[in-house]
Order: structure tokens, then C-alpha cells, then sequence
């Protein structure tokens, strides 16, 4: 089930219209590049991505909510697996993040992941 931008606002997830496009991307990939699990670099496919988000109006908290998920599945999975590759494509994040657009976190549990991945509320 996918919910529209305003079902989701009382997550949270709303897009900023004041954020202009280049605050936006700036803010969008220097998330990425700091997310754990991540390879600490922005390729220019992933600047591409960036402005399509924008373009899309896809709220920023949104993607932080993705990158904040894929590293909480990947770091705190079978310890007993084999070890993953650094994410090294904003791509990668593109099914969580229609994941969380059908299937919407509550916003504790973001932050509880949070605190779990950087010891923040």
C-alpha cells in the first residue's frame, strides 16, 4: 500500500519547500557519505540520485530514516555472517526507501535506531 506525501506528514516526512535545491543535496549526500556501512564517498551517479529526490520531493527525513535503517540491518545482523561490502551507491537505498513510503516507521523506532547507531535520541 502505498500512502501519499500527506499520509505521511504525521511521521514526520514532509518536504520542505524552503530547502533549496542545493542545501538539500548538500545536506542528503553529506548524510550519506557519514552513514556507516557506507564507503565515505559520493560518486556523480549519486549526485544525479540526489537531484531526483529533490526533484521528486522527497523528504530529506525520509532518506536519513533509509540510511539510518539499511546500517542498523546491516550492522546488527548474524554475526556468524559473512562480512558485506561498503554500500558504495546511493542506489542501494532506493528499495528502503519505497519500502518505508508503503510500510511507514514510527518515529520512535527511527530513533531508537538512532541511539543504536550513533548513541543519539
Amino acid at each position: 500500500m502505498s500512502h501519499s506525501p500527506g499520509a505521511l506528514a504525521h511521521l514526520g516526512w514532509v518536504f520542505d519547500p524552503d530547502l533549496g535545491a542545493e542545501q538539500y543535496i548538500h545536506r542528503l549526500l553529506d548524510a550519506y557519505r557519514h552513514t556507516p556501512t557506507t564507503a565515505g564517498r559520493v560518486r556523480t551517479a549519486d549526485r544525479h540520485l540526489a537531484v531526483q529526490l529533490f526533484e521528486r520531493g522527497v523528504p530529506l527525513s525520509m532518506v536519513q530514516a533509509a540510511f539510518s535503517l539499511a546500517a542498523f540491518r546491516r550492522i546488527f545482523r548474524d554475526p556468524d555472517a559473512a562480512p558485506l561490502h561498503p554500500i558504495r551507491s546511493l542506489h542501494y537505498f532506493l528499495p528502503i526507501l519505497n519500502e518505508i513510503r508503503s510500510e511507514p516507521i514510527a518515529p520512535d523506532y527511527i530513533r531508537y535506531i538512532e541511539w543504536k547507531l550513533y548513541g543519539t535520541p
